[in-house]
């Protein structure tokens, strides 16, 4: 699987890049990954081009790229006036709205002070609940502080195992399959007139007895036309 690193630090060394870093290793240790980093620092001049023309440059179009074909994502931005960088932010509002529909992706940050941390839950965890990614429930901020001190590789490795799990249930076939189900059942009902998606779980219980088997062989979701609930309820 395809495991896409993007890093907003902007020195070098940077303590942004290495908790990234970190977090790439730690997600290697629980699935099996090919890990590319996309380093935002190197990106910004195309990205402010792509703004002002509308067309991303060859190394700004094979980073959007790479994070659009990605299995699961690791972002890291060092802490701004209480914020993601401008840099970090501006990646993402070049990169197609859809891209990362259904995606797992860890968040994290760094900063110089612990008082910061909660950048996380109300700056980036938004944003990536906007963009319909799947966020790993454990975020990670690395305060200067941190660094050598206890509880940082904890949380490291807790939220990299939520990654690798995820990534792993998200590309395994049944993973895929029930993707598939779903994005199928769900282009029945759009086209079906007058049909309804109904939980296979719910309809079993209020369906009459000739519609049970129907439902049965169905894995969650099955499409029953509107007719055919009514004439099920009529005594």
């Amino acid at each position: 699987m395809k495991l896409v690193v993007v890093s907003a630090g902007l020195s070098v060394p940077s303590s942004t890049r290495l908790l990234a870093d970190r977090l790439a290793a730690a997600t290697g240790s629980y699935t099996s990954v090919d890990v590319q980093v996309v380093e935002l620092r190197d990106l910004a001049v195309e990205i402010a081009h792509n703004f002002t023309s509308g067309f991303p440059g060859r190394a700004l179009s094979a980073a959007l790229e790479a994070v659009t074909e990605a299995d699961g994502l690791i972002v890291v931005t060092p802490v701004f006036s209480a914020s993601y960088s401008g840099l970090f932010k501006s990646f993402f509002d070049v990169l197609d709205q859809d891209a990362l529909t259904g995606k797992p992706v860890l968040i994290a940050a760094t900063g110089g002070s612990a008082r910061h941390s909660l950048v996380l839950e109300h700056a980036l965890r938004p944003l990536f609940a906007y963009l319909r990614a799947v966020v790993v429930p454990t975020a990670v901020y690395a305060a200067s502080e941190d660094w050598g001190a206890e509880g940082l590789a904890e949380r490291i490795d807790r939220a990299a195992g939520e990654l690798g799990r995820l990534m792993e249930g998200l590309g395994s076939g049944a993973g895929a399959v029930r993707r598939a189900e779903v994005a199928d059942t769900a282009g029945a009902a759009d086209k079906a007139d007058a049909s309804v998606v109904v939980d296979t779980d719910t309809a079993a219980a209020i369906a009459p007895r000739s519609l049970n088997g129907a439902l049965a062989s169905a894995d969650r979701f099955t499409v029953i036309p509107f007719e055919q609930q009514l004439a099920a309820l009529r005594p």
